[in-house]
């Protein structure tokens, strides 16, 4: 925090102001930076019906009079900059947000530059350009928390294509043991969000997982999906760094009992040394966490802000 609007000014000219939202369906992070990433103000909202938490996060912004404005949101998103409802979030679960015009209602009355992609594309963005996968052209930054979601950036550019990447969302073969191997995801059985996100491991106990000591049965049944996860994101998409973040990944435990099950299921066919002999360096935890998506979400405002 630099202090009042009186600081925003060097040699005369008045300081480039950069709005960034980290959209969640729990809260919503806004913040303002300068143009070289000093943070001027932070503020969280709970995420309630649209029309009561967008008027609060618009006066906000409008506040401030950001100079351009990066969004990274739950989604799914309609991200083709073409189509007459870009930035809206699509077929959401949470049903009132559901084909809702966010980017268009932030802006509804200012001619800024802006750019929204999803939070976790937000999160590979910041992780690639200042955190732990600096010097990586190809990454994923995978949140598993209430939700699971995955941000993959191939060549140095997050992936979008007939929509954007939904890992969350991938099939998954259920562990023998696995009381409830349907899973909890109302869309897919046996899906990776399903099966592996907070609630499933708290449907599959009954009760709190965080009260769980490291070593119950629960955390087996939990690497085993997580890791069958890497394995899929390691064929399909080859990255150099594969990021868990989220709150279930805030159990330190659990990334020793991933690694050591990922290099079990590819089972030698990926002749990598950082796969074969550095899985502490391919299986990481973020760097930034837990403003890896707040601080994509100002990269993207500022590239909007510089054109790019």
């Amino acid at each position: 925090m630099l202090g009042t609007e009186d600081t925003f000014h060097q040699e005369g000219m008045a300081v480039k102001k950069i709005g960034a939202l980290e959209a969640g369906g729990t809260k919503m992070v806004l913040a303002v930076y300068d143009e070289t990433m000093n943070e001027l103000d932070r503020i969280s909202l709970p995420t309630e019906d649209p029309s009561v938490t967008v008027p609060k996060m618009k006066a906000y912004f409008d506040g401030h009079q950001v100079d351009a404005l990066g969004v990274g949101s739950f989604g799914p998103l309609d991200l083709n900059p073409a189509s007459p409802t870009y930035g809206n979030i699509t077929s959401t679960p949470k049903l009132k947000w559901r084909d809702y015009p966010l980017l268009r209602e932030l802006l509804a009355g200012r001619n800024i530059p802006a750019a929204i992609d999803t939070d976790v594309n937000a999160a590979v963005i910041a992780e690639m350009e200042l955190g732990v996968a600096r010097g990586c052209e190809n990454a994923v930054y995978m949140t598993i928390g209430t939700g699971i979601g995955g941000g993959v950036a191939v060549h140095g550019k997050t992936v979008h294509g007939l929509l954007h990447p939904e890992a969350g969302h991938i099939l998954l073969q259920p562990h023998p043991e696995d009381p409830n191997p349907r899973g909890v995801c109302p869309y897919h059985a046996g899906c990776l969000e399903g099966l592996a996100a907070g609630p499933a491991i708290g449907a599959r106990i009954g009760g709190d997982a965080s009260l769980l000591p490291d070593d119950h049965p629960t955390f087996e049944i939990e690497a085993y999906y997580l890791a069958q996860m890497c394995m899929n994101l390691t064929l399909t998409f080859s990255p150099e760094k594969i990021i868990l973040g989220g709150g279930v990944m805030n159990r330190k435990s659990l990334f020793p009992m991933v690694r050591q099950k990922t290099l079990e299921l590819l089972g030698g066919y990926i002749q990598v040394d950082r796969v074969i002999n550095h899985m502490e360096e391919y299986i990481v935890p973020p760097m930034l966490y837990p403003l890896s998506g707040l601080i994509g979400s100002y990269l993207l405002g500022k590239r909007a802000l510089d054109g790019d």
